[in-house]
């Protein structure tokens, strides 16, 4: 029965999920603190909506405690361990400069043909975000793609569309590879290898239909051009800034992996066997970067230089030497130089727009690398603000909601440092100095840096990991509760009955079309899981239905990723964020013009699959 508090639940379910689609900044000023910004957004509109919603007893201590611990067999803490965990290796993985260098190299294979070129990388991104999920490509290879085609002079829209719908379209394949994967597994109780050879078929279909869409709407030479004006090789080995980490971390995951797959068929709780993993790669990188530390591979830390060392991403630094030529033909210095600059971009503090941070020592070694051509970088040097003109950069932890105060020689951002400005008028800065025991602060600080100086990997890393997922996903959780709660579940699963009469290849499309759209609406793919998981499991369907309906939920909650807009997923928000402090701006029509088609293609052709692989199944 609909009541006064069901009505106000649901009301407020979306409202909380309109402001993580568009969220709303505004500043108060704070005594003692001055003015101070306050977004209601991803992190907080839907812990906002829960207060409401507990203080006028729609919901109670129960459905929190149940949005925790969980029912049904999802548990949402074990899914948040098993995520955090798998992403630690991934970022630290990623830290090593491997990802980076597989860029170098399929770059280099493709030549000077631009559809080569497009086809391999399509295929490189593809490939990764099977193994180590989407985030890991999103942080380096939106990066790399970014500078690649500000070097090459091309439109980046057709290279950036393409690496985001390959990222998220492959991170199907693995109950790993995705959150809402993960949800899938423990809400329908599908063994972790069957959950990949349920979604192989529709992946490949899918992948196949996204890459010829992508050719066909960017046919245009001004997109992907057929030949490309380069004649340079960039050296895969100028990024790869830690080999042995890179080995290593490489066969751990994979082992990881693997274990994973074969305890599975034992139903061993996955996150059993991750967190010892990525608890073992934490030690192997302590003991590794205070190995290196101690014999002098990285650099000591030295108290007088930490406010002013420049710390350089290689990746930069070998593109912009390796291509000085073609840099210079193409006429595209300043479209180049003006990537290396950060932009205000006022995006949600949880998400890094950059990767971040590079050693001294990596730094050092592509210096020195780059020595016999110290001339032609001098012609490419990246701007600095200038004094005054309002400009002066933000780093990947002033967006995190790090204070850039603390930042380290090994997280401190790549571009160089601008001349402080003189003081404005008006209203006080939001980052006003710390008032309140500076002694203190400035010790912790100084110790931050000398940790983090000894100990790279795990300090470049640490910024890095999804911690915006765990109050998100549990407020998520908590709010599907409080539906449920409110009888909202029911009456949806029994218009889903009678939509589909309970019949298969109805659910199947059902579950696929909404899915895709919910994405949108419903607080990122994982608000839509979450919601359709326990809608299913309500419906009562037959063991072969409710199964057909999960993995088209599965294909769903990845492919609408690609969808209309960017809060469809954190990788949406992560990638747009990146974009954005690196001075390129997608509108949000934009972006759900360019991903209309592929989307459309893979939902009918994904579905199709499943539809044809559940006829020959059921």
């Amino acid at each position: 029965m609909i009541t006064r508090f069901s009505i106000v639940t649901l009301i407020l379910f979306f409202i909380s999920t309109i402001f993580v689609i568009q969220s709303l900044s505004f500043h108060v000023s704070v005594p003692l603190l001055g003015r101070r910004k306050v977004t209601i957004g991803l992190m907080t509109a839907p812990i906002m909506a829960i207060a409401i919603l507990w203080a006028s007893q729609c919901l109670g201590a129960t459905q929190i405690r149940n949005g925790i611990v969980g029912t049904d067999n999802i548990k949402p803490y074990n899914i948040l361990i098993l995520f955090i965990s798998l992403a630690y290796m991934a970022i630290t993985l990623d830290v090593t400069g491997i990802l980076q260098a597989a860029a170098f190299w399929v770059s280099n294979k493709g030549g000077s043909s631009g559809r080569k070129l497009y086809f391999y990388f399509y295929l490189l991104l593809t490939v990764i975000s099977m193994i180590v999920g989407n985030d890991p490509v999103i942080l380096s290879g939106t990066v790399f793609l970014v500078y690649y085609t500000a070097a090459t002079g091309l439109h980046p829209d057709a290279w950036l569309i393409s690496e985001f719908a390959a990222a998220n379209t492959a991170s199907m394949v693995l109950f790993v590879g995705n959150p809402t994967n993960v949800v899938i597994c423990e809400g329908f109780r599908i063994n972790n290898a069957a959950f990949t050879a349920y979604t192989i078929l529709p992946f490949i279909a899918c992948s196949i239909a996204c890459y010829l869409a992508l050719i066909l709407q960017y046919r245009d030479e001004k997109h992907v051009p057929r030949k490309l004006n380069v004649s340079s090789q960039l050296n895969p080995r100028d990024v790869l800034r830690d080999p042995v980490s890179a080995i290593f971390g490489s066969l751990w995951l994979a082992t990881c992996l693997i274990v994973v797959i074969v305890l599975s068929f034992f139903h061993v709780d996955v996150w059993k066997v991750v967190l010892p993993f990525a608890g073992g790669k934490f030690i192997f990188d302590i003991c590794w970067d205070h190995y290196r530390y101690t014999t002098g591979k990285i650099s000591q830390f030295n108290q007088d230089k930490s406010d002013d060392i420049e710390a350089v991403d290689p990746m930069a630094t070998a593109i912009r030497r390796a291509m000085s030529d073609d840099i210079r033909r193409n006429n595209t210095m300043k479209s180049f130089n003006d990537t290396l600059v950060h932009h205000d971009t006022g995006t949600p503090e949880h998400f890094s727009p950059t990767p971040p941070v590079v050693a001294d020592s990596w730094a050092e070694s592509s210096t020195k690398k780059s020595s016999n051509s110290s001339n032609t970088m001098d012609q490419f040097a990246p701007p600095t603000s200038k004094p005054g003109d309002g400009s002066t950069a933000i780093s990947a932890q002033n967006v995190l909601g790090h204070d850039s105060r603390c930042d380290s020689p090994t997280q401190t951002s790549h571009i160089p440092r601008s001349p402080s400005p003189p003081p404005l008028k008006g209203p006080p800065p939001l980052s006003s100095p710390i008032k309140f025991f500076p002694k203190l602060w400035h010790r912790l600080c100084l110790q931050r840096k000398k940790l983090a100086a000894h100990f790279p990997t795990f300090f470049t890393a640490l910024p890095r990991l999804p911690f915006g997922l765990i109050p998100f996903a549990f407020s998520q959780f908590i709010l599907i509760e409080a539906l449920e709660h409110q009888g909202w579940i029911n009456i949806f699963a029994r218009w889903l009955i009678i939509a589909s009469g309970k019949q298969m290849m109805p659910v199947i499309w059902l579950v696929g079309i909404f899915g895709v759209i919910l994405c949108n609406i419903s607080g990122t793919n994982i608000g839509a899981t979450i919601l359709l998981t326990k809608i299913i499991r309500a419906s009562d369907f037959s063991e072969s239905t409710a199964r057909a309906a999960a993995v088209s939920l599965a294909v769903a909650s990845n492919i609408g990723a690609v969808s209309f807009t960017f809060s469809a997923s954190l990788a949406g928000l992560l990638w747009v964020a990146i974009l954005k402090d690196k001075g390129i701006t997608i509108k949000q029509w934009k972006f759900a013009m360019w991903n209309a088609l592929p989307l459309f293609a893979m939902t009918g052709v994904g579905l199709g699959v499943v539809s044809a692989m559940m006829a020959v199944l059921y």
